[in-house]
């Protein structure tokens, strides 16, 4: 029997949260079940003074009752080194704020285990990360150049572009051949973010479905399936995305074993990749969702993966 581990969450206010969908409620729910005790507390309340780094928050119980899902303790101040592991769960985008609770966590780990490496979180943006893998991406630009993208657009007709550091979705068009909002569109980006922005080649095989494999430790346990809304070329749950069952492919485990010996050396313990037709679109590590979809589609329970890492880490 593992001993009890002392399980910090920073994440978004859990209040809000979906319990049916959210990967973070059933992380806590998963290690509250192994007898772990939860921490929980918002970005914003970690600090670092005198080079020590601590988080005000609260003790947590979570139950799967809607409505009352969360039950914090009194308000409370502890240091981070006297913790076993913090889960780095809050959502992208990934700015200013999230780089530097990557910095103070990184005074912490390993003496506490952070999951995901803080370091490689900071190095692997997810939509920059991929980049590094050869012969496995579909076409990609990354520019602030409009000449570069009309260019781009000439060349594979029909585009999509996104922000950078971007998530669940939002921010992404499908400009194709002849569309005239091209010059609009990226007067817009340039004007709202200082960021480059992601030009890649439209995949037709999408309306299929951005297939979304979770890897623990480098290694594939389960996808499921996104398939796109009516109209929309965005296969995000966040935004009508719907979920399917889906296998595992030759192609896809094909994937998982270029990258996962990266992920490993990286400790990058909790991942999730966006496949659509045979090729590797993100490597999300920030806070990858879709364990909960997995669970009730085949029984694979990635929470407890995951934990099984953490706890022999930790032992």
């Amino acid at each position: 029997m593992p001993k009890q581990l002392s399980v910090a969450i920073q994440m978004d206010p859990i209040d809000a949260i979906d319990i049916d969908g959210d990967s973070t409620f059933r992380l806590g729910l998963e290690a509250q079940d192994r007898g772990h005790e939860l921490f929980y507390y918002l970005p914003d309340d970690l600090y670092m003074k005198d080079g020590i780094v601590f988080a005000s928050g609260h003790a947590l119980t979570l139950k799967r009752e809607k409505g009352n899902h969360a039950q914090l303790g009194v308000r409370e101040t502890r240091p981070l080194t006297q913790l076993d592991c913090v889960l780095l769960r809050q959502d992208p985008p990934f700015d200013m704020a999230y780089i530097t609770t990557t910095h103070l966590l990184e005074r912490v780990h390993p003496e506490t285990l952070v999951v995901n490496d803080p370091v490689s979180v900071r190095n692997a943006p997810e939509k920059l990360f991929v980049t590094e893998f050869e012969g496995i991406m579909p076409p990609t630009l990354i520019t602030r150049d409009p000449a570069a993208v009309a260019e781009f657009r000439k060349e594979h007709k029909d585009i999509i572009i996104k922000p950078l550091y971007g998530n669940g979705g939002a921010g992404i068009f499908r400009i194709k051949d002849g569309d005239e909002n091209l010059n609009s569109l990226l007067e817009m980006f340039h004007d709202t973010m200082r960021e480059h922005y992601v030009i890649q080649a439209y995949l037709p095989a999408v309306r299929a479905g951005d297939k979304r494999v979770i890897l623990v430790e480098g290694e594939p346990i389960g996808a499921i399936n996104r398939v796109p809304a009516e109209g929309d070329s965005r296969s995000n749950m966040h935004v009508g995305g719907r979920a399917e069952k889906v296998e595992l492919t030759k192609r896809d485990r094909e994937i998982c074993e270029i990258i996962g010996p990266s992920l490993r050396e990286q400790g990058l313990i909790f991942a999730g990749i966006d496949v659509i037709g045979d090729v590797l679109t993100e490597i999300n590590v920030t806070s990858p969702t879709g364990i909960q979809e997995l669970e009730r589609f085949d029984g694979t329970n990635a929470a407890a993966a995951i934990m099984d890492a953490i706890e022999a880490k930790r032992a």
